[in-house]
């Protein structure tokens, strides 16, 4: 079976984080394109081909962290909803946020799959592959 190559977009703003999603791709050796916004506003520019770096469009997924500034992920799921080239996209929530309200909104707007960042390194890569897993599997528009 061919595996699939994703072009993923990581919107967070802490660079721990980016560097344990980087880390964690390199140790499962994902063959997977990696983009990174540090929010919002960076994210859809990317993703409209307006910025440098632009996130290709075929096979795309996004992992979003809630809580960043100038535009967090709840307010980036409203603004790529609302964009018709952009709104199936699927969407990860990969955040510190275990707060209902939060859950509950992204879930009405849509998301793939909402995950606490783990607090391991360990839980960590065991997250990303889950997730490689069940988005190669996926048959992605």
């Amino acid at each position: 079976m061919e595996t699939k190559v994703l072009n993923i977009l990581l919107v967070d703003d802490d660079q721990v984080d980016v560097m344990n999603v980087e880390r964690a791709f390199k140790q499962n050796k994902s063959q997977n394109h990696l983009y990174v916004a540090e929010n919002g506003i960076e994210a859809l520019a990317m993703l409209r081909g307006q910025r440098d770096v632009i996130v290709p469009p075929v096979e795309r997924l996004i992992l979003l962290d809630l809580n960043m500034p100038r535009m967090g992920g709840i307010e980036f799921l409203r603004e790529l909803r609302a964009d018709p080239t952009l709104k199936p996209i699927p969407v990860i929530v990969l955040t510190t946020s275990n707060e209902d309200s939060d859950k509950v909104e992204a879930y009405h707007l849509n998301v793939a799959g909402y995950i606490l960042k783990p607090v391991t390194f360990s839980k960590f890569v065991e997250a990303m592959v889950a997730v490689h897993q069940y988005w190669t599997l996926s048959e992605l528009l």
